[in-house]
């Protein structure tokens, strides 16, 4: 279908999301009644959804592919399959087999090279096991929670809130139900997010809901926490969680990463590491699982120096598909625009995000993601993380859908603030000043005899807190103690009461050299699971002219292996310069593949195409003459050029890292049409 016969289509979806989001725009100016601003939101998610669902079954068919064949192939070849299969399989978790477990190592080799190496990055390895205190700081362990409900008969587990959203969204599109009761299912679609246990409970009573799946009854909501608990210790007292993202390991060591940097701002650490979600229920194969690896980085900048990236004009000139909050909200496509002009319109907030946006869309097209079927969508504003202050998706077009493969988020300085508050350790770094500035300091010097009488073994809790507070907070404090005489402190669920004898306010003047600075963090965060199956879609190909010859046409940078050494049949007169070949390879570092099996040469191709491998080294009659050379295929062209063996290994060696291109080598050596000599 021609584009402009699809935007005639699109055109009033289009128009339809415009006017809702003009309406939310003028509600949230007008400072309307918060339910009003909710409920027009959730009818703009509505519009959105429509409208790109409708844009998904008009684009080009070009790019589908078979699911289930790819996926039936990648199990078949041992890229990955269920864990724990032979028990049943649990789901959300999978096993990588040893052609997925070697293209995992080369992308993350790969992602390696191109972020830490390049830029030059400290990387860190921390502990999964993390004390709940520490996600209690961040964040997590409030906001990591979900009710649930369950089938009563066979025990399956729903998330409440998807469930009530479904059915109610089914039930206004009934044309049995009564506009009266559409009513209520309207008002009710913005309230879901906020509801209580009761509200859900009394919500799935009224409209009497069942599993949508088997249609039995279900039970009241329960609350459910996405972290995985556990407790450190024998004695079990020790609360703690596996960790739901690597970046918390980053923020603790901040202190330690900066001392290793000599103090200097700016600076990024990274991890590659497994984190853990407990998905109520996981499904769409590796996107959506209970055990992933991330490589996460976190990029440590002074907050006034964010507009401006020393690398930027690197990536200033390269166009990218933007889908802004303001083209989401006006229901328009997503723009090819420079990032130097995305952070010129707004539309990026600073130059150090739209530098990691750059680099991040540069990474995924170099390890095999379609830049077609590849766009940023930037978060609104109700779905925003609770400590980002901006955020772009880097999301993939499959099978599924638009699929978040990378998150690239401006966390502004929440993390460093929220552990600092928590520990009391100062989690910043110094900048010296042009010039000596003379302060103002208030400051609470806690009277440490006074309070051990008092308090006794609880004296270090009080002091400590008083030592911590901050200048407004010390002049609330001694107006309650002139006022009232003493003041009330609440300090780990207990109360304790401080008198005018037991504090003293201090005021003075200091003179600063240095000031301190509380880094902003740009986060590019990278689900590698998600990337892997993106890159398997958007490179799953079938043989033109042959519909039942598939094959992965992975980059060799992070194909499993490199190239396979075939000889033409199993005459042993070859077996001399396999073995050599084989080990000249390793001795440069090739991963390979023999093949000796019986079967036709072009079979064996067939196969070694199947699973991913760029290259094929055939020994044949010709190669027991002197000089001793063999063919080299490629796998997505299938031309053959005719090389010694002494060379071949570092051909592959300079394809492979990206050093040599394939046009480059038909241009240097003879193309192979057929061999000279059958038999010797």
């Amino acid at each position: 279908m021609a584009d402009q016969q699809t935007e005639e289509i699109l055109a009033p979806f289009r128009l339809l999301v415009k006017e809702q989001g003009d309406l939310v725009k003028r509600l949230k100016e007008e400072k309307a009644p918060e339910f009003d601003i909710k409920r027009a939101v959730t009818e703009l998610k509505t519009r959105k959804k429509t409208l790109e669902d409708k844009e998904l079954s008009l684009a080009p068919k070009d790019g589908l592919i078979d699911r289930t064949r790819l996926e039936d192939l990648l199990k078949q070849r041992f890229f990955y399959d269920q864990s724990f299969s032979i028990y049943g399989g649990v789901n959300g978790l999978y096993d990588f087999g040893p052609m997925g477990c070697a293209m995992k190592s080369n992308l993350l080799q790969a992602w390696r090279s191109f972020f830490i190496l390049e830029e030059q990055m400290l990387e860190v390895d921390c502990s999964m096991l993390t004390p709940e205190s520490v996600l209690k700081a961040s964040g997590h362990v409030d906001r990591f929670s979900d009710y649930m409900v369950k089938d009563l008969k066979n025990g399956e587990c729903f998330r409440v809130d998807h469930l009530i959203e479904a059915h109610l969204e089914k039930m206004l599109s009934d044309k049995k139900i009564s506009e009266d009761v559409k009513q209520e299912c309207r008002n009710l679609l913005p309230l879901i997010d906020g509801m209580s246990k009761e509200d859900l409970t009394s919500t799935l009573r009224k409209y009497n809901m069942k599993s949508p799946i088997s249609g039995n009854e279900l039970s009241d909501p329960m609350e459910f926490n996405l972290m995985f608990s556990t407790s450190i210790g024998p004695t079990g007292q020790l609360k703690g969680f596996l960790r739901p993202e690597t970046a918390q390991g980053i923020f603790v060591n901040f202190k330690r990463l900066l001392e290793f940097n000599q103090g200097r701002l700016p600076f990024a650490a990274a991890q590659i590491g497994n984190a853990f979600r407990n998905e109520i229920s996981p499904r769409s194969g590796l996107i959506r699982v209970r055990e992933f690896t991330m490589a996460e980085i976190e990029h440590f900048c002074d907050p006034k120096e964010k507009d401006i990236h020393p690398k930027f004009d690197t990536v200033a000139n390269l166009k990218v598909p933007l889908y802004s909050a303001c083209n989401q909200m006006e229901g328009k496509s997503p723009e090819l625009i420079s990032i130097a002009e995305g952070v010129e319109k707004k539309f990026i907030a600073n130059q150090t995000l739209g530098y990691f946006m750059g680099r991040i869309f540069q990474f995924m097209t170099k390890v095999g993601v379609d830049p077609t079927r590849f766009r940023f969508r930037q978060h609104m504003s109700n779905e925003m993380a609770h400590y980002a202050c901006d955020c772009w998706d880097a999301e993939c077009k499959t099978s599924y859908g638009w699929v978040e493969c990378v998150g690239c988020a401006d966390r502004s300085c929440y993390d460093l603030t929220q552990h600092s508050k928590a520990t009391g350790v100062r989690l910043c770094a110094e900048k010296k000043l042009p010039e000596p500035k003379v302060i103002d300091v208030t400051e609470c010097q806690p009277q440490k005899s006074v309070l051990g009488k008092v308090f006794k073994k609880e004296a270090k809790a009080v002091m400590d807190h008083l030592s911590q507070l901050d200048e407004s907070a010390l002049l609330e404090l001694e107006k309650t103690l002139q006022d009232k005489g003493e003041v009330s402190v609440s300090i780990n669920d207990q109360n304790f009461t401080v008198k005018p004898e037991m504090v003293v306010i201090k005021r003075y003047q200091k003179k600063l050299h240095v000031e301190e600075v509380v880094p902003s963090v740009i986060e590019p965060s990278f689900g590698v699971g998600r990337i892997m199956y993106t890159i398997f879609e958007h490179n799953f190909k079938t043989r033109e002219g042959d519909e039942q010859r598939t094959y992965i046409s992975l980059p060799p940078i992070i194909a499993p292996y490199k190239c396979s050494v075939l000889p033409l049949s199993n005459n042993p007169e070859f077996q001399p310069f396999v073995r050599q070949l084989s080990q000249s390879l390793t001795q440069h570092d090739i991963s390979h593949k023999v093949d000796d099996s019986s079967g036709s040469i072009g079979r064996r191709y067939a196969r070694t195409d199947a699973i991913a491998i760029p290259y094929g080294i055939t020994i044949d009659f010709d190669s027991l003459k002197e000089p001793h050379t063999a063919t080299l295929r490629e796998r997505d062209t299938m031309k053959q050029i005719r090389a010694d063996l002494t060379e071949l290994p570092q051909i592959i060696r300079d394809l492979a890292s990206g050093r040599r291109t394939w046009d480059d080598v038909l241009n240097n050596y003879p193309i192979f049409e057929q061999q000279e000599a059958t038999s010797k």
